[in-house]
C-alpha cells in the first residue's frame, strides 16, 4: 500500500452558531461521487454531536469517513487527542480531502500549527482555512472582544459572511469595518451567502496562517474521556465542561428508549442557550435537532447509534431542570 501524500486539507471554523456544520454538509453535497473524504470533528462538550450528524447523512460506502475528538480545543494536551484521532481516520479512509471542523471556542491557529508540523509536511496538503462568522454578532462586544472569535478571522484565507439572508441593510458594512481593524482585506476573500452554501472552490487556495506564531494558550486538566458504551443502569449519563467563558452540559441516552419529537421541540424552543445540538430516536423516527441565535430547526436522519444532546452556555441557568424535562420526552424505555 502506498504511502499517504499530498492531501488536500481544510480548516473550517467559526464561533458558536455560525453554521460549520451546516457549511460541511452543503460541501459533502458537492464531493466527486467517486472520491473519499475524510471529516475531523472537534466539539467543545464532551458529548460528540456532530458525527451524528454526517454519519445519519451519508456513510462510509458513500465516501465520507468521520472521526471525533469530544471534550475542547483538540490542540490542547500536547495534540495527542487530535492526532490519534486524525491518524486513525487517514489510515482508515485514505482520503481524497480532509475537512477539519474546530470548536466553536477553539484555537485554528495551534491547529494549523500541528497540522504543518513535520509528521504531517509530507501527508497533508494545508489548503485556503474558511472562517464563518455571522456578521449580525459584530455589534455585540461578547462577540469581537472575545480572542477566539478574532482570531478565527485572522487566520482564515476565506471568511464566509454565513446567514446573510437575515441581515439587516448595517450589518454587512459593520463586519467589513470589523474586518479592517484586525485583518488585512487584501489578503482575504470575503463571499455573503445564506444556509452554508459554501463553494468547493474556495477550498483550493493555499493556506497563509500555518507557519505564523501562534499565541500559545493554557486550559487546565482535560477532563476524563465520556465513555457511551457502557451507560448506567438508570439508562443515561450526563457530563459537563467548561473553558473560554463557557460551560457545556451534554446526555447520552440508551438506544432502546424512545421520545416524543414534538415534545422535545417544544422543551429546546424554550432553552436559553447559546447553542443546542441534539440527535434523537423518536416515535416518527430519528429527529436532529440545531439551536442558535433562538432559532431552533429540525430535520430527519437515517441512522444513530442513540439519542444525545448537548448544550452550551455562558451561564448555568439554562441547564436548570433540563435533565428532568428531558426524561419527561421519553415515551418507551
Amino acid at each position: 500500500m502506498s504511502a499517504l501524500h499530498a492531501i488536500p486539507c481544510n480548516v473550517i471554523t467559526g464561533f458558536l452558531g455560525a453554521g460549520k456544520t451546516t457549511a460541511i454538509l452543503e460541501l459533502l453535497k458537492q464531493k466527486p461521487t467517486d472520491e473519499r473524504w475524510a471529516v475531523l470533528v472537534n466539539e467543545f462538550g464532551e458529548v460528540g454531536i456532530d458525527g451524528s450528524l454526517y454519519n445519519g447523512s451519508e456513510s462510509e460506502a458513500n465516501g465520507l469517513f468521520v472521526r471525533e475528538v469530544p471534550g475542547g480545543c483538540m490542540c490542547c494536551t500536547a495534540g495527542l487527542p487530535m492526532q490519534i484521532a486524525l491518524n486513525r481516520l487517514l489510515t482508515a479512509a485514505r482520503p481524497h480531502r480532509l475537512l477539519i471542523e474546530p470548536t466553536g471556542l477553539g484555537h485554528p491557529r495551534e491547529i494549523l500549527e500541528s497540522l504543518s508540523a513535520e509528521h504531517y509536511r509530507e501527508v497533508l496538503d494545508l489548503k485556503s482555512t474558511l472562517a464563518l462568522v455571522d456578521a449580525r454578532k459584530v455589534h455585540d462586544e461578547r462577540y469581537t472582544q472575545h480572542a477566539s472569535f478574532r482570531q478565527q478571522l485572522a487566520i482564515a484565507d476565506v471568511i464566509v459572511a454565513n446567514k446573510a439572508d437575515l441581515y439587516n441593510d448595517g450589518d454587512l458594512p459593520a463586519l467589513m469595518a470589523f474586518l479592517e481593524q484586525i485583518v488585512d482585506l487584501n489578503e482575504k476573500a470575503v463571499y455573503p451567502v445564506a444556509h452554508g452554501q459554501v463553494d468547493t472552490d474556495w477550498l483550493n487556495g493555499s493556506a497563509t496562517a500555518a507557519g505564523d506564531t501562534a499565541q500559545h494558550h493554557h486550559h487546565g486538566e482535560s477532563p476524563a474521556t465520556l465513555d457511551t458504551h457502557a451507560l448506567p443502569k438508570q439508562g443515561y449519563v450526563s457530563v459537563d465542561n467548561q473553558g473560554e467563558g463557557f460551560f457545556s452540559r451534554g446526555w447520552v441516552f440508551d438506544p432502546a428508549w424512545t421520545f416524543d419529537a414534538d415534545r422535545l421541540y417544544q422543551l429546546l424552543l424554550g432553552i436559553r442557550a447559546e447553542r443546542i445540538k441534539g440527535v434523537f430516536i423518536t416515535a416518527r423516527g430519528i429527529v436532529a435537532y440545531n439551536k442558535a441565535d433562538e432559532v431552533l430547526s429540525e430535520f430527519e436522519l437515517d441512522d444513530t447509534l442513540d439519542s444525545r444532546i448537548e448544550c452550551i452556555s455562558s451561564d448555568t441557568a439554562a441547564f436548570e431542570g433540563l435533565e428532568a424535562a428531558l426524561l419527561d420526552c421519553v415515551v418507551s424505555r
